[in-house]
């Protein structure tokens, strides 16, 4: 009678205990809902061992590794990366059900939708439908009430698919990827902590008009003119030392709380890049994979890199805890200090010598002598394809101009 009654006290038991629910691997096209409209994109499960999954962000070719992906019983849980962002969502057999989460945000929730076996963005990609021509470069005006802000634009288009990117004098807008659906050109993106949405129609053969949605309520109009001859806009002339200064200097903690120095002997008679940035700024991971791999074959050649990280909370165990998960992602080898939060106004406090930080990232390069060679505000990265070619050629110029300096 003992031993009846502890069985059943086990069978109990079990039955009371969570049940793993399965979690289908392969594609998974998935919709995050912001100012009443849905951002497609799309991702896929892959197990590489049991009870053990990741999941890859795809934008255009772009393929960003999730390696935090937990389920729990019938949920599911997917940190985002390097952002301190995250989706939580039961599954519910071929559909996922929950919210995107930015966790250094005050209540920042959206609606997170998926469904299994569906690899389409707006709509079904058809290389032979006919559907207008979107396909180009432009010169683009993005405006709101308050201002406008020059950019270059990139459509490239097959069929009803369509991939592209824009460049701001502040950064580009990465890999965009949607379709021409009617007489609308669609694209979005999500990076893990950015949500965009663009869409636009034709005026006539050469001009475009459309609008922007920017994460949970920010959106702006913008138009865009073909012209093959267009140009990045300006970006060299944001952010310059001010009246009475040759240097930079920086004393900021790393992450383990040690004091690093402008002057210290690591950085002293080689060509410095100081890279401002942040664990949060998909376009910083854009220059950092950059910057990681161009130091790793060049550090023997007299040249250091620094990273100065303005983060999303001023308390320093929250920031070097980011910073430091930053540094493990992405294989950084060099320094990345812990220098203050993303407030373009408060940053710009940290370094009076700059008459003020306008965006992230911000690139100083900085000769053998000590002195600021020059600053580049924002990054062209991979996502803008000949652009960012073109960015890295320059780049090298100026570090093997600056090395051959005295």
């Amino acid at each position: 009678m003992k031993r009846l009654a502890y069985l059943s006290f086990v069978v109990f038991l079990l039955s009371c205990s969570p049940q793993k629910t399965e979690l289908k691997t392969g594609i998974w096209r998935a919709t995050i809902t912001i100012q009443g409209k849905e951002l497609p994109f799309n991702f896929d499960i892959q197990q590489p061992k049991p009870d053990s999954y990741i999941a890859y962000i795809h934008n255009a070719e772009e393929r960003i590794l999730l390696e935090e992906v937990q389920v729990v019983g019938d949920s599911i849980h997917m940190t985002l990366h390097t952002f301190d962002a995250s989706f939580h969502a039961a599954i519910r057999g071929d559909n996922l059900e929950g919210q995107f989460v930015i966790n250094y945000a005050a209540d920042y929730r959206l609606p997170f939708n998926a469904a299994f076996g569906l690899a389409h963005r707006f709509i079904v990609s058809d290389t032979s439908a006919s559907v207008g021509d979107f396909s180009g470069t432009y010169d683009v005006d993005f405006f709101n009430e308050t201002n406008t802000v020059r950019a270059l634009g990139i459509v490239k288009q097959n069929g009803n698919y369509a991939t592209g990117s824009f460049l701001t004098p502040t950064g580009d807008y990465r890999y965009l990827e949607g379709n021409v659906v009617g007489d609308t050109l669609w694209l979005s993106a999500f990076d893990g902590n950015h949500l965009f949405i663009f869409s636009a129609t034709k005026t006539n053969e050469t001009t475009l008009e459309g609008t922007q949605w920017l994460g949970r309520t920010r959106s702006r109009k913008w138009t865009a003119t073909r012209n093959e001859n267009a140009r990045p806009p300006e970006s060299e002339s944001l952010t310059f030392l001010n009246e009475g200064y040759e240097r930079l200097d920086f004393s900021f903690p790393d992450v383990d709380g040690v004091k690093v120095n402008s002057n210290d002997e690591q950085y002293k008679n080689k060509v410095v890049i100081v890279q401002i940035m942040g664990s949060w700024c998909p376009n910083c991971m854009d220059e950092t994979k950059f910057l990681v791999e161009w130091y790793n074959k060049n550090k023997e050649r007299g040249v250091e890199i620094v990273g100065l990280a303005y983060e999303q909370k001023e308390d320093f165990a929250y920031a070097s805890g980011r910073v430091r998960k930053m540094m493990e992602k992405l294989s950084i080898p060099y320094k990345v200090l812990v220098a203050g939060v993303s407030d373009n106004k408060k940053a710009s406090e940290t370094l009076p010598a700059l008459n003020k930080v306008v965006a992230f990232p911000t690139t100083i390069f900085i000769g053998k002598d000590g002195k600021v060679k020059h600053i580049h505000t924002g990054f062209m990265g991979p996502g803008t394809g000949i652009y960012y070619e073109q960015m890295k050629e320059e780049f090298n110029q100026k570090v093997n101009e600056y090395l051959l300096e005295k």
